[in-house]
C-alpha cells in the first residue's frame, strides 16, 4: 500500500473512530496539523470514510407517518432535502444513497436475509459506493433485470458485482439486454437456461432493492440508450408515467399495454409480489413516477427525499377542491 494512503487511513481512524483532535493526531503521527487536515481530506475524497447520520428532522418524521399510512408501507424514511434546487434529482442522490446504504447494512448485519434482488439506476449505484465493507459470504445478490451496458453507472451487473465484492457474497447476473429487440426475441431469451436460473433465484429473494424510473426528457433510460426517443414517446402515449424493475406503469400502478413491456426480459411484477421491496428514489420531478410505483402495491419500504415526499402526498390527495 502507498505510504501516504496508509497514513490517510490511520488519520481517518484516529479522527472518526478514536475521536482524537487534529492536534492529538498530529502529535501521534509526528506531522503538522495542516498535514493532518490534508490526510483526512484525502481519505474523504477517496471514499475511504463512510458515515451515517442518525435521526431525521421532525418535519421528515411527519412525512414518514403520512406516507406509511397513505400507501400501506411497512417502513418509510424521508431524508431532508439537501440540494439547492429541490427538483434536481441528481443532487438528491447523495442523501438517498446514504440512507439506503445504512438500511441495507442493517439488513445484512441482522443476518436474516440470504437472497437480495437488485434493480438499476444512479441512486442504487451511489448506494453501493457508500456501503461499508463487511463479510457476508452467505448472501446472494441477484439482478432483477437485464444489463444496461451503455453506461456502467446504471448497469445492474456492476451494482451486484460491487455488492458482492464489498460483502464477499455471491452475485448472479441476468445475461440479457434490458429490452429485447422484439417480442419474439424476448421469448427466446426468457427460455434460456441461464435466465431461467436467475429468475428462480429472484423468486427466492426475501428482499428486493429497486429504483424508480421516470419518463421525463432527462430519464436515465434515454441517457443509457436503453430506449429511443420514439420508444419513450410511445410509452407516454400508452399512459406510462414510471418504471419499476423494467416494467412501465401508469399512474394507477397498472402495467401499460405496450410493446416495450412485452420486450422486457427480467423479473415481472408478479415475481416481486409477496416479498419485501425497498424502493429508493427522489427528486421533485420524479414524484409522479414514485407515486405510480407505490400504487402497484408492491413497495413495502420507501426511502425518499423531502421534496418528492411532499409532492407524492399531494398526488395521492388529488386536485384541491
Amino acid at each position: 500500500m502507498d505510504p501516504e494512503l496508509s497514513l490517510s487511513i490511520r488519520a481517518a481512524w484516529l479522527a472518526y473512530v478514536g475521536g482524537h483532535t487534529q492536534e492529538q493526531i498530529a502529535e501521534r503521527l509526528g506531522v503538522s496539523r495542516v498535514k493532518v487536515q490534508r490526510l483526512i481530506a484525502s481519505a474523504m475524497q477517496s471514499g475511504l470514510i463512510k458515515f451515517f447520520v442518525e435521526g431525521v428532522p421532525a418535519e421528515c418524521m411527519a412525512l414518514e407517518d403520512q406516507l406509511t399510512e397513505a400507501f400501506g408501507l411497512k417502513r418509510c424514511v424521508v431524508v431532508p432535502t439537501t440540494q439547492v434546487d429541490p427538483d434536481d434529482s441528481a443532487d438528491a442522490i447523495p442523501a438517498l444513497a446514504v440512507a439506503a446504504a445504512r438500511q441495507l447494512t442493517r439488513v445484512l448485519d441482522a443476518g436474516e436475509v440470504r437472497t437480495i434482488g437488485v434493480g438499476h439506476g444512479r441512486t442504487l449505484a451511489a448506494m453501493v459506493e457508500r456501503m461499508p465493507a463487511a463479510i457476508r459470504r452467505d448472501t446472494r445478490f441477484v439482478s432483477l433485470l437485464g444489463s444496461l451496458t451503455r453506461r456502467s453507472a446504471a448497469n445492474p451487473f456492476d451494482l451486484i458485482a460491487k455488492l458482492a465484492e464489498r460483502t464477499g457474497g455471491e452475485c448472479y447476473f441476468m445475461p440479457v439486454p434490458f429490452l429485447a429487440d422484439c417480442r419474439a426475441d424476448a421469448q427466446v431469451l426468457r427460455a434460456q437456461r441461464g435466465v431461467q436460473h436467475v429468475l428462480e433465484l429472484v423468486r427466492e429473494c426475501e428482499l428486493c432493492v429497486v429504483g424508480v424510473g421516470d419518463l421525463g426528457p432527462d430519464t436515465h433510460l434515454l441517457r443509457t440508450q436503453s430506449v429511443t426517443a420514439d420508444e419513450l414517446a410511445a410509452l407516454r402515449d400508452a399512459g406510462a408515467v414510471g418504471e419499476l424493475a423494467g416494467c412501465f406503469v401508469a399512474s394507477n400502478g397498472k402495467p401499460v399495454k405496450c410493446e416495450m413491456n412485452e420486450r422486457a426480459v427480467g423479473a415481472s411484477l408478479d415475481d416481486l409480489r409477496g416479498r419485501d421491496v425497498l424502493a429508493v428514489a427522489g427528486g421533485a420531478y420524479k414524484a409522479e413516477a414514485i407515486c405510480a410505483v407505490l400504487h402497484t402495491g408492491l413497495i413495502t419500504e420507501l426511502i425518499i427525499d423531502e421534496a418528492a415526499a411532499q409532492l407524492c402526498l399531494r398526488h395521492q390527495a388529488g386536485p384541491a377542491m
